[in-house]
């Protein structure tokens, strides 16, 4: 339902209280002057709403006496194939395919394998490549577009997935490495471009919506990604490792996936809701981005993600290995994923409301929406100590939980797993619409975003190998609850400083416009 109400905020705004309030959103459909016409774009992008608009003569007259406004017949739908809505969707379709079925296989600890050392050390190699390509994503798909970008990114997910199918005939970690090792190429190209169209395409009063509804298809994948180990190991409780099927349901997922990047528009063709594009730059070239990128390690509002990025996929490795792969049995751990991604998708949708609606200042919602996760954060990692406390990694023994037969014992560490899921997407959307709040346009954000998973990755790395070398539970969590809560004052003092509200945007570029 609050998903459903986010969409329709997004679609029809906030609920209209007076006539003057009307009238001030209907001149989004007004027709704009020659002149405005000529400063958009001397040639309007084929996709263009000037090219949707029908005779002048059926307009009403403006209060300001302009040009007669009017309204788009067929093709004004936020529905519209250029639309950021249509667009965001898709892309939000293409991580349910990719990343989405990785992270159900990820979360089913050690890839659905007993031993997990195969899986962590391809997770180090995955993340290692990832923390460099997630840097150069962003400049690549300046460069190259997003179809190819994209398509080469998500090709990397079926390898990965499928050598672990072979390391279940010939248990040589080899294979396995080395795919994880492309992967991260791949997925450093793929959410460098994701994050480029989640934050650019969408206007600036409507990007916790898009952020949502983005994050909520794309953790829809976990979710369909957590029942089919479900389903086809439901009868092997006490199996160590998932059967071949669970294998090639997901290659087949991911497939699926890098066909459908190719139809993701490049930003010159989108279109926003106001009648703007995303980009006038088509293509940028090899050298414009290698400066670009270096200036990000001199840039102070990247240096203060730093934190945040860091500590936004460390705690997996802990969650997935050490409470879900530690204490469930196989069957149990595909059911408690369909939650934990689940939780995902109402923790998206919660930020994101709070993000766009809850003030009508921009730096105040930023500034509360961080308050939120900071305290719900705090609850949950007191509740993950509470868990860890009973139990270690010298408890050679320890009984497996089940979700049919445990009873009561299976609760507790359920309903932690799934706040584990609910605050890791309430706390990566909100730093996603902290970096969107920060720019506008899609080259920028696709740097910034890039950066971001960079950093990301390079925190993952190392704590997959920090499990590697058998560091306490104990000390993980430790750590990773000491990450997220150093991060929070300064994501704080970055919006303070660095987000501008919209009415400032605005002064802002009407001098720079005079000026010009």
């Amino acid at each position: 339902m609050l998903l459903a109400s986010l969409i329709d905020q997004s679609l029809l705004g906030p609920p209209r209280r007076s006539l003057a309030f009307f009238h001030s959103h209907i001149n989004f459909f007004a027709r704009p002057t020659a002149s405005q016409s000529q400063a958009l774009s001397p040639d309007p992008p084929k996709h263009s709403l000037l090219s949707y608009l029908p005779d002048p003569k059926m307009g009403n007259q403006r209060e300001d006496g302009e040009s007669p406004s009017t309204v788009p017949r067929s093709n004004s739908s936020v529905f519209r194939y250029n639309s950021p809505l249509v667009q965001v969707t898709l892309i939000g379709v293409v991580c349910f395919c990719c990343p989405g079925m990785f992270n159900a296989l990820s979360g089913m600890g050690g890839g659905g394998q007993v031993d997990h050392t195969a899986a962590n050390n391809a997770n180090t190699a995955l993340y290692t490549t990832f923390a460099v390509f997630g840097i150069l994503g962003g400049g690549i798909y300046n460069v190259l577009g997003p179809r190819l970008t994209l398509f080469a990114g998500c090709s990397t997910y079926v390898l990965y997935a499928g050598s672990f199918l072979d390391y279940n005939h010939h248990h040589s970690q080899t294979f396995v490495v080395v795919a994880g090792a492309l992967l991260g190429i791949g997925a450093g190209l793929l959410w460098a471009g994701q994050g480029a169209i989640m934050t650019s395409y969408p206007t600036t009063k409507r990007k916790g919506t898009y952020i949502s509804i983005f994050w909520s298809i794309f953790n829809l994948g976990g979710v369909i990604g957590g029942l089919i180990p479900f389903i086809l190991n439901y009868n092997r409780g006490e199996a160590a490792s998932v059967n071949d099927g669970t294998y090639i349901g997901f290659m087949c997922f991911m497939a699926a996936g890098a066909v459908l990047s190719l139809a993701v528009l490049p930003p010159s063709e989108v279109v926003r809701d106001d009648g703007t594009t995303c980009t006038h730059t088509k293509y940028s070239n090899v050298s414009t981005e290698l400066v670009e990128i270096l200036k990000l390690f001199m840039n102070w509002k990247m240096l203060l993600i730093v934190p945040a990025a860091w500590g936004s996929n460390f705690f997996y490795t802990y969650q997935f290995n050490n409470v879900n792969g530690e204490l469930f049995n196989l069957r149990t751990r595909g059911f408690n994923n369909v939650f934990y991604w689940g939780a995902q998708m109402v923790g998206s949708a919660g930020i994101g409301y709070l993000m766009d609606f809850s003030f009508k200042s921009r730096r105040k919602r930023g500034m509360f929406g961080i308050a939120v996760v900071a305290l719900l954060g705090t609850a949950i990692w007191g509740g993950g100590l509470a868990n860890q406390l009973r139990y270690s990694r010298a408890d050679d023994k320890l009984s497996k939980l089940d979700f049919k037969d445990s009873g009561s014992a299976y609760a507790g560490p359920f309903v932690l797993y799934f706040s584990f899921g609910l605050l890791d997407a309430m706390f990566q959307s909100m730093v996603y619409w902290i970096i969107g709040a920060l720019a506008d346009d899609s080259e920028t954000l696709s740097r910034y975003s890039g950066f971001y998973k960079g950093v990301q990755s390079a925190g993952a790395a190392v704590a997959w190998q920090i499990d590697v070398h058998n560091v306490s539970f104990l000390n993980q969590l430790i750590v990773n609850w000491a990450l997220t809560t150093v991060s929070y004052p300064i994501l704080f003092l970055l919006v303070v400083f660095a987000v501008k509200d919209e009415n400032e945007e605005a002064r802002g570029k009407s001098s720079s416009a005079v000026l010009a």
